[in-house]
């Protein structure tokens, strides 16, 4: 395992952008935050209010204004008017003297586990991360409620940071990890895990607003299929941190025959 005192010695250098998409004053941001300062210099960038589930969106029709404050003492940050993948682009390409060497995404509120991953502004920074060519991580906690201690997962992910920062990582690795919500003596360990075969059922409620409109609500359920122990759902289930390696390229090579044989 990493000598943390030696992480400690390598006198910051190591530069770190953090983003989420629940919004600059998430509790789990702040205490992302907190935890990685110990080993990296930092730049908080993320939107000024709650984003989620907004998956890859970006601004293109209006201009984006970053406002400086602290999340937490003596860590500096940008609230944007944007999107999660808003933030990694500017604060890459315009808040940050350098580039960084890795991007954090999180700490989320709720798990990204399976069909998630394609709605989750989290997720997406990430991505976002990857697509500029910097190692991305994003980190999320199973749990729904802003009352939860989020130290507890920012201390795992403070020490998946520690066991990964020394190897030399790739440009294009992208990491989703979900933890418990236990205690941190509660946790089971890490699993490195796959994408369940889960998916949301969708249910809309109708409703009537007071001047007789009709507008609806989502209700959908989470519904997982998977057995596998080593699916990231059933691994958060059990008690373990899950670890999925995910990737940008979205192209299916099995179905290219099939097609060649449709078209040409």
């Amino acid at each position: 395992m990493l000598n943390e005192i030696t992480i400690e010695q390598m006198n910051k250098k190591l530069k770190i952008l953090i983003t989420n998409d629940d919004g600059i004053d998430s509790p789990g941001l702040k205490e992302l935050a907190i935890a990685l300062n110990k080993i990296a210099d930092l730049l908080v960038v993320a939107p000024d209010r709650q984003r989620s589930a907004i998956s890859q969106a970006m601004t293109i029709a209006a201009p984006l204004m970053p406002h400086s404050l602290n999340v937490a003492e003596n860590i500096v940050a940008y609230a944007v008017n944007g999107t999660p993948v808003d933030c990694v682009k500017l604060g890459v390409s315009s808040l940050m003297k350098e580039k960084p060497d890795l991007i954090c995404a999180g700490i989320n509120l709720g798990p990204n586990t399976s069909v998630s991953v394609a709605y989750s502004g989290t997720v997406a920074a990430a991505m976002e991360g990857v697509v500029q060519g910097i190692p991305s991580i994003a980190f999320s906690l199973n749990s729904f409620s802003y009352n939860q201690d989020f130290k507890s997962a920012a201390n795992y992910a403070y020490k998946i940071l520690n066991l990964l920062i020394k190897e030399e990582l790739p440009k294009d690795l992208l990491l989703n990890v979900n933890i418990p919500s236990l205690a941190e003596r509660e946790i089971k360990g890490i699993k490195v895990t796959h994408l369940s075969n889960s998916k949301w059922i969708d249910a809309y409620q109708k409703r009537i607003d007071p001047f007789g409109r009709e507008y609806y609500w989502f209700s959908g359920e989470f519904v997982n299929f998977d057995n596998d122990a080593n699916s990231d759902d059933n691994a958060l289930k059990n008690g373990f941190v899950s670890i999925s390696p995910i990737k940008v390229n979205y192209y299916r090579s099995e179905y290219s025959s099939l097609l060649e044989k449709i078209f040409l």
